[in-house]
């Protein structure tokens, strides 16, 4: 199911085609470096060069032998003749296996890399474009201070490059390769065989190995997905939040036909936010069983085996996925910035609450004192949905320490902005970034096109 709504590229990786092909390539290049150390001889290299395999006849092998890597190993050999016996010399199944996994897990890996930076820069453009959009800011669901939907964006922003990083470290993680033999003693192929051969295949050699290359590198690998898939889920999250009737502050794209409800017309559901949260939980479950495939039993058992076969691709096609489908509902996101000012105003002005407190207290009230006769108030302003600053006016505690000309200041929502244009700048956001970014909507729209798809 996943792999129906990916990219044809992520689809190429994790396709059985790349898999054997990424084996084939381990064993050439394994022989590759036998004919450097005079071991096979320089003359077959040419023929073992041009083997092949039939996935139909392995197929066909398969039946019999039960082993996948015995039955590739025949179709290849088929496919060779007599410079055939010179393939998997002193090798065991994993030593190709885990190699191969390896390179199909960096091109994996380079796809969602490109994935990420998409949707960082559609962050920034966006998060730049709404830079001073002012907004409710709320803690526990509830009303707090005024914040900017420019500001929102621009955490998700800094948090997405934190996920890129985090992919960059699990793909250098990743990048190893082992030839070592049964139980990792070179005692069939030496380390030099498996040095010369992982350079062939632009890896590093494991340091050290048993029969299979220490899960802890496919668990980082899957946990960093199942991070990255988090915080997607966070980000579909807050937009379904902001896309309720009630609060309607933003709205994922609607497309002309489209249908929210087959028994209500009325219905336009955030539904693509949904997909993506509801992937994500799929790409956590797998970091769990990643976790679990670390243990295994003394230099190996296969255990781990069975399930890699479904959470390796699974996660990197469902991450894949989600990334363009999330990058799509934020590129083509309708905001309302009238109804996130009306939205602000709700509460009859209790968001300053605060900043009164602080004025008196400036005045030369206690910190308690101020707190009690701002709370009374905004208590009353709640309870009765009256305006808090008529309260406070008609509040002789309050009124004896400020005048009424102070007390109106103190009303005033630039406050909450001051720092915004500090904010972006640390982090690196410009206006002239926003207005040269549309070759990067473009693109953008592009590359996701067709995505959105019914589930």
């Amino acid at each position: 199911m996943i792999e129906r709504y990916s990219r044809p590229d992520m689809k190429r990786v994790w396709s059985d085609e790349n898999k054997f092909n990424k084996w084939l390539d381990v064993e050439i290049a394994v022989c590759d470096a036998w004919a450097e150390i005079g071991v096979v001889p320089r003359k077959a290299i040419p023929r073992i060069k041009m083997a092949r395999c039939n996935m139909k006849r392995m197929e066909e092998i398969l039946k019999e032998t039960h082993h996948d890597m015995t039955a590739f190993l025949g179709a290849v050999a088929e496919s060779v003749g007599d410079e055939s016996r010179y393939i998997h010399l002193g090798l065991t199944s994993s030593d190709i296996m885990d190699t191969a996994t390896s390179l199909q897990l960096i091109e994996a890996i380079d796809l969602l890399t490109e994935d990420i930076k998409t949707l960082i820069e559609v962050i920034a453009r966006r998060a730049i474009e709404f830079k001073y959009t002012i907004m409710i800011g709320r803690t526990h669901g509830v009303h707090a201070e005024p914040i900017t939907f420019g500001l929102k964006l621009a955490v998700w922003l800094d948090e997405m490059r934190r996920n890129l990083r985090r992919l960059g470290e699990a793909r250098q993680v990743m990048a190893v390769g082992k030839v070592s033999g049964a139980v990792g003693t070179y005692a069939t192929v030496p380390p030099e065989v498996e040095e010369k051969a992982c350079a062939k295949l632009g890896l590093q050699p494991a340091p050290i190995s048993t029969q299979v290359l220490q899960r802890d590198r496919h668990a980082q690998f899957v946990t960093t997905l199942a991070i990255i898939a988090s915080s997607l889920d966070k980000f579909s999250t807050e937009l379904r939040a902001l896309q309720k009737t009630e609060v309607h502050e933003v709205e994922e794209p609607f497309s002309a036909g489209q249908t929210g409800s087959s028994a209500m017309p009325h219905k336009r559901n955030p539904e693509l936010g949904e997909r993506v949260s509801g992937l994500a939980r799929l790409v956590r479950g797998h970091a769990v069983t990643a976790l679990e495939n670390q243990v295994l039993w003394h230099e190996r058992d296969i255990s781990h085996s069975s399930n890699e076969r479904v959470i390796l691709p699974d996660s990197c096609l469902a991450l894949d996925y989600i990334l363009n489908l999330f990058t799509t509902v934020l590129s083509g996101l309708q905001v309302f910035p009238q109804r996130m000012k009306k939205n602000l105003e709700m509460t009859k002005g209790l968001v300053f609450s605060q900043r009164v407190m602080l004025t008196l207290i400036g005045k030369g009230l206690s910190r308690q004192k101020a707190y009690e006769l701002v709370q009374r108030n905004a208590m009353k302003a709640w309870k009765n949905n009256r305006r808090f600053m008529t309260l406070l006016k008609r509040d002789a505690g309050v009124m004896e320490v400020i005048t009424v000309k102070e007390l109106e200041g103190v009303f005033d929502y630039q406050y909450y902005l001051g720092h915004v244009n500090e904010i972006f700048n640390r982090l690196g956001l410009t206006e002239a970034q926003w207005r040269g970014d549309q070759s990067v909507k473009k693109a953008t729209a592009k590359r996701v096109r067709g995505t959105i798809q019914s589930n």
